[in-house]
């Protein structure tokens, strides 16, 4: 594994994984969402994602200057509440099971695999950011997962003394 961001994420998976069983709790003050749901949308986004850059024609890629784009990857992260994640990475039941979360956890695993071995130019297409590439939709992935593991450490860091 040569890309250290496909190194970062991997270890965000880990610890993704450490945390299934602390799935159900919730701070509405932090979040309406439980722990369960941020994990299960994080990795939702990476399913989705990985699934689309695979599928995709690098020779279809067409770089385009982002504006967006270039603000948010070079600050390094997500502003917290500014955007809604598409139903499609949104869980529809409000009961994620521990089982269904390792099973997401095992595909994520294999889709960062999969796209590590992909064309430099195969591409995922972002409703904001535009087209990215490989090494861009990683970068994407790395925020996007830090972002949801932030709001994770804010729960959980509510619940101590």
């Amino acid at each position: 594994m040569t890309n250290k961001r496909l190194k970062s994420l991997h270890q965000l998976l880990s610890k993704l994984e450490d945390l299934v069983d602390q799935k159900d709790l919730i701070n509405p003050k932090i979040s309406k969402a439980t722990i369960g749901w941020q994990i299960d949308h994080s990795l939702k986004v990476i399913h989705a994602v990985c699934s689309a850059l695979i599928k995709s024609n690098p020779e279809d890629y067409h770089w385009n200057f982002n504006t967006t784009r270039l603000v948010i990857f070079a600050i390094g992260r997500f502003p917290k509440g500014k955007v809604k994640a598409p139903k499609s990475v949104v869980s529809q039941s409000p009961d994620i099971s521990k089982a269904n979360l390792i099973e997401q956890l095992n595909q994520a695993k294999t889709g960062l695999e999969l796209i590590e071995k992909a064309d430099k130019h195969a591409f995922f297409k972002h409703h904001i950011f535009g087209k990215l590439t490989r090494n861009q939709t990683i970068h994407f992935l790395e925020l996007h997962t830090k972002h949801h593991f932030k709001i994770i450490n804010a729960i959980l860091l509510s619940y101590k003394p």
